[in-house]
């Protein structure tokens, strides 16, 4: 690791105890300093020529000052002791003239994690520009070896970053970890005599090793493309909708923003008060485990240093728990979940999933209806729970695909959709720090052409 980072673990606490000290000196009751560095490469190719070659190396120290619950906040790129002095200042500063917050301060004691567990989350890829280029260029390759309708693409991109932190503060905590992060992705173009389409797909973890491989990725990204080829609009109807496993990650993705504190405290979510009430269908949970080895949404504790849980969120369709940080908990009356920052390996689960249920099982199950491949938009309404978003996909029928279909909007309401959840099936997929098959919701508005 010295080699790849210009800085050690130890001067990393080094230099953010010299921050808290200073903070201390100047009379502030409590501070948190978060210092880290990275370093990363991104190559992208278009139709085997180089576009963009991107090195990186971050580092930053931010400093936070709490001086009773009033809050201030500094940071710098420059680690030099006067640069420190300066940021530590200018934190002790703007608390000074802050308004008191009463849910303001550190983690309470007990909350935090006082002996980090290896994780074993860092794993550099030692990627020279040359090798990342040949990489992109042979899953571009791959697309267009598929069909000659595979006329363009949008690119290819290799990525590799790699960093290390420590979170210190008053109360005793300093730790951190190294990390690292790389992906694959490609977006091909295909078209006929109706026009062109663009699909993409990707592939990242902690492991180089575990990627898909530039050919097995380009082929799979280039057959996508071409099966949305001469696309329809439906006319507006209600049937069964069935999410691609990608699309229901992002389902994941809105329960967590609708039970996250921030969310709750500002009454700015349909969740408020729905504690322990049942929100899914009653063969669904929802398994939180911040501690898989190598996991994409793992971490030994949360971005306050809070230890996390491993947890059913949802258990038998009924909500057992939010996503709460030190602070939005206090706002509540509750105990922080150790999720600030967000959710950790998410995983969309059911009771009814048997192993052979996979994606042609699930179009099978959903009989005549319509698969989503594609979202467009932002069209969520958090307070209500309405949803309404642009989408494209498939028409199946008789529980086979019949046509792509686009310029469509799919409509419903979050709280029936999550209760009409009838089936999720095996062919899980990672996305992020999110887990989940693809998932079939019983009915909802397809309004098209």
């Amino acid at each position: 690791m010295s080699s790849l980072f210009a800085l050690s673990d130890d001067q990393l606490r080094a230099a953010a105890g010299q921050a808290l000290d200073l903070a201390r000196r100047l009379g502030a009751s409590d501070a948190v300093a978060e210092i880290s560095e990275s370093v990363g490469l991104s190559v992208s190719t278009r139709r085997a020529q180089v576009e963009t070659i991107e090195h990186t190396r971050d580092k930053g120290l931010g400093i936070t000052v709490y001086i009773g619950t009033r809050r201030g906040n500094a940071s710098t790129s420059d680690f030099a002791p006067a640069a420190i002095t300066q940021a530590v200042e200018a934190a002790y500063n703007i608390a000074r003239f802050t308004a008191e917050d009463p849910a303001a301060g550190l983690p309470d004691e007990d909350t935090l994690e006082r002996a980090p567990r290896d994780l074993d989350l860092f794993h550099p890829w030692d990627l020279q520009v040359e090798e990342a280029i040949e990489i992109a260029q042979a899953a571009e390759q791959a697309a267009f070896a598929v069909s000659p309708r595979i006329v363009n693409s949008e690119g290819a991109n290799v990525y590799t970053s790699s960093g290390h932190f420590v979170l210190a503060n008053t109360r005793g905590f300093c730790a951190g970890f190294p990390f690292s992060r790389h992906s694959l992705s490609i977006s091909p173009i295909a078209q006929d005599a109706r026009g062109m389409q663009r699909d993409d797909w990707y592939s990242s973890s902690r492991l180089a090793s575990a990627l898909a491989s530039p050919r097995a990725l380009g082929e799979y990204a280039a057959r996508r493309a071409l099966a949305r080829l001469s696309a329809r609009k439906v006319k507006t109807r209600r049937v069964p909708v069935l999410f691609e496993a990608p699309l229901a990650c992002g389902l994941l993705g809105s329960f967590v923003q609708a039970a996250s504190g921030g969310s709750l405290y500002r009454k700015a979510s349909f969740l408020v008060d729905a504690l322990d009430r049942p929100l899914f269908a009653p063969h669904v949970s929802i398994h939180e485990d911040p501690y898989v080895p190598c996991g994409i949404g793992s971490g030994a504790f949360d971005e306050e240093g809070v230890r996390g849980h491993k947890r059913d969120v949802v258990a038998d369709g009924v909500l057992r728990g939010y996503f709460l940080s030190t602070y939005s908990a206090r706002k509540l009356g509750m105990k922080s979940t150790g999720n600030a920052g967000g959710a950790y390996n998410l995983e969309l689960r059911s009771t009814l999933t048997a192993p052979g249920d996979d994606f042609e099982a699930m179009l099978r199950r959903l009989g005549t209806g319509l698969l989503v491949t594609e979202l467009i938009g932002q069209g969520i309404n958090y307070v209500t729970g309405d949803y309404s978003r642009g989408a494209s996909g498939f028409w199946v029928r008789g529980g086979k695909i019949a046509y792509p279909v686009e310029e469509i909007t799919i409509a419903g309401n979050l709280r029936d959709m999550f209760a009409q959840v009838v089936a999720v099936g095996a062919d899980r997929i990672v996305r992020g720090g999110k887990v989940s098959g693809s998932v079939l919701i019983d009915g909802m508005t397809v309004a098209g052409g």
